[in-house]
């Protein structure tokens, strides 16, 4: 039985497409004069691969409307039903993708628009659009008028001769009452220097009362200078003109092969490494993006680029670069230059190498992490958190032959003034990246050695309290093991530096991390909690060290009374929590609130006695403190 097979074509809503490239493709209204600029610019590349003397001049005029004419290739009656007509269809491709006639397809790479849409941009601000041309390529073609609408109608007819003498378009705007506001005077001024600042061909801006102003077009990285530093100081100002800082340094940028020419300016103020910074790229000149982002690898936030390439490749809105290996290439080579910077700071401006790193450690310790060469030049160099302050690793090894590394920021904030009254030198190792470098610092520095910390290297350094102590205190600390031991936690006495330091809570990750697998274990059901429960491990549990030097903890360690008792170690263990700056979890929010709620009652409960003893003539009987 045979099958009956029939073909069809799409139908297509102009109307819609249009509104559909035309106001959801680009990011702001303002492209349409940037997509002109553009035509322009390839219309002009065009006709100077057949006719290289041909002369090479943009010229945007305001007022009521808006009008952009070039002395480019132009197009004829046939071309106009061809490209302008065709939604996708490019006047610099063919039907199989290549580039009408000989002399312009060698010049195909010399265009920045591969679409056929960008005319589409400038429906965003009109409704109408009047382009009048006349072509270079055929002499004795006619002046050709195209009136395109937004509905996506159009007309043509053709014009007298005198009417456009000599080769080249114009692009004509009357624009809605939603889009004056991107075509007033001095916005389109505005637009222009925006995106043609770096354009080779000559652009110039005339208002309706004729006054002319010329698009400077000059890439700062092309001028010449008297020396070395009044290049710099441009460069500097320029930075100050785009970006609004003044670099702490200017980095040159060159990568011939794609031609890519730029700066890159280093900032002068931290950022984060989740800000990924905004780079200015140029495409042959014609601005794609103040944003790009991708330009650089993710390590290098540090700096601001302004480039001009002619070998990357643009997205369909000529708003981003696309990724490809081209791109990739780029990038990996940008962040070879920006090494080879750091490495001749380090060779040769050790001052400025020092602010660097004081500004953008967190920058130079990820790329580290990844270079070996940048890893043995900077790690002495850079800054960390230690018991001794904030000091450079290469200081800090001088005084700690052994160096111990918390795995968090809590860990590091329990025993810091504990370890630093002991003499312990101990770095914190809970930010980004460090605490991976930290234990790379013997491939450095011989003699060194680095060890995570353990709470029990800490609570060996603590003095062990004479047993009379211990014995007048059991009363106390029996009740606190008690107490505190439900919450996985044991209970010793110690004495230690500072004197200040009442408690000290010793606990690690892995014990944390068994807590909340037990909670969370004790509170499921079924399944759920067979799981948790089969992942159960032995892990060692969290010390309250209470300083017997602490005046306070000395006259808790005297009380026999257990109400009073269970409060003063709870609350004893609830400042030990928020010493740690830890997240409390529900219990032990719980546990702080009556603690002192415990405390208030006996302080109350006192007045009281104090009050009513006083009223009877007799002296308040004594309780424990």
């Amino acid at each position: 039985m045979s099958q009956h097979q029939t073909s069809h074509t799409f139908q297509v809503d102009l109307r819609g497409l249009v509104d559909l490239l035309s106001h959801h493709l680009y990011s702001s209204p303002r492209v349409y004069l940037r997509e002109l600029l553009q035509n322009a610019v390839d219309a002009i590349t065009a006709r100077r691969a057949l006719h290289p003397d041909a002369p090479a001049r943009i010229t945007v005029e305001t007022g009521e409307t808006l009008t952009v004419t070039d002395t480019g290739v132009g197009l004829s009656e046939k071309d106009v039903h061809t490209f302008l007509a065709t939604i996708g269809r490019s006047s610099k491709r063919s039907a199989d993708g290549g580039l009408d006639g000989t002399a312009i397809a060698s010049a195909r790479s010399e265009f920045i628009g591969q679409f056929g849409i960008g005319l589409l941009a400038c429906f965003v601000v009109a409704d109408e659009i009047t382009v009048v041309s006349r072509s270079a390529a055929a002499p004795d073609a006619p002046v050709v008028e195209w009136r395109g609408r937004a509905d996506g109608s159009y007309t043509i007819r053709t014009l007298p001769p005198h009417t456009r003498p000599e080769p080249g378009t114009t692009v004509r705007l009357t624009p809605r009452a939603d889009g004056t506001e991107w075509t007033r005077p001095d916005r389109v001024l505005e637009l222009a220097r925006h995106y043609g600042g770096l354009l080779r061909h000559e652009v110039t801006v005339t208002d309706a009362r004729g006054t002319a102003t010329r698009i400077d077009r000059t890439p700062p990285w092309e001028e010449r200078h008297a020396s070395p530093r009044a290049r710099r100081e441009a460069l500097a100002e320029h930075c100050r003109s785009t970006f609004g800082f003044t670099p702490l340094d200017t980095v040159e940028l060159d990568l011939p092969v794609v031609g890519l020419r730029g700066v890159a300016y280093v900032l002068p103020t931290a950022v984060s490494p989740s800000q990924r910074a905004g780079h200015r790229v140029h495409l042959k000149g014609m601005l794609l993006s103040d944003q790009a982002s991708e330009l650089l690898p993710d390590w290098a936030f540090f700096v601001r680029c302004v480039v001009d390439t002619t070998g990357l490749r643009p997205t369909a809105s000529r708003e981003a670069l696309y990724e490809d290996e081209t791109l990739d290439a780029v990038r990996e080579a940008l962040g070879d230059r920006l090494r080879d910077w750091l490495t001749g700071l380090a060779a040769g401006d050790p001052t400025l190498l020092h602010r660097f790193i004081e500004t953008h450690h967190l920058a130079v310790k990820a790329l580290a992490r990844h270079d070996d060469a940048l890893l043995r030049m900077l790690l002495p160099w850079l800054p960390f958190e230690t018991t001794d302050g904030n000091v450079t690793l290469d200081e800090f090894a001088r005084s700690h032959p052994t160096i111990l590394v918390t795995r968090s920021v809590e860990e590091f904030r329990q025993v810091a003034p504990i370890a630093a009254a002991a003499g312990l030198g101990v770095v914190n190792g809970g930010y980004t990246y460090d605490r991976d470098l930290v234990h790379r610092l013997p491939e450095i520095r011989s003699g060194t050695t680095v060890d995570d910390l353990d709470p029990a290297t800490v609570t060996a350094h603590l003095d062990a309290v004479e047993p009379a102590a211990e014995l007048a205190a059991a009363s106390f600390l029996a009740v606190a093991r008690e107490v505190i031991g439900v919450h996985d936690c044991d209970v010793v006495l110690r004495s230690f530096q500072p004197v200040t330091a009442p408690a000290l809570l010793l606990d690690n990750r892995e014990a944390r991390h068994e807590r909340t697998r037990s909670e969370l274990a004790g509170a499921g059901d079924g399944l759920w909690a067979d799981i948790l429960g089969s992942l159960r491990t032995e892990a060692p549990r969290a010390q309250l060290v209470l300083n017997h030097l602490n005046p306070l903890v000395r006259r808790a360690a005297t009380i026999t009374e257990r109400g009073l008792a269970t409060a003063t170690a709870e609350a004893l263990y609830g400042q030990a929590l928020l010493l740690s700056r830890r997240p409390l979890r529900a219990a032990e929010s719980a546990l702080l609130n009556r603690a002192f709620l415990g405390l208030l009652d006996h302080a109350m409960h006192d007045h009281a006695t104090h009050d009513r003893a006083g009223d009877q003539g007799g002296p308040a009987p004594r309780k424990e403190p």
